[in-house]
């Protein structure tokens, strides 16, 4: 076993890229089926109506422009 990837040979290079691979081909696909499930968009939205109208008299914050 090759315990650097400087001094490493062909298949020990072959096996790091293909664990990556399945290791992004699992992310993937779990990513989709939880995307595809429903799950993550069932959040109803809620509506706001807005009341009266308020005037302000008086302000202590600046003006800045």
């Amino acid at each position: 076993m090759n315990h650097s990837i400087r001094s490493a040979d062909r298949a020990t290079h072959l096996k790091i890229v293909v664990v990556a691979l399945v290791a992004g081909i699992v992310m993937a696909g779990f990513c989709v089926a939880r995307l595809t499930s429903g799950t993550v968009f069932d959040q109803s939205a809620s509506v706001i109506k807005a009341g009266k109208p308020v005037t302000i008299s008086s302000s202590t914050a600046s003006a800045v422009r």
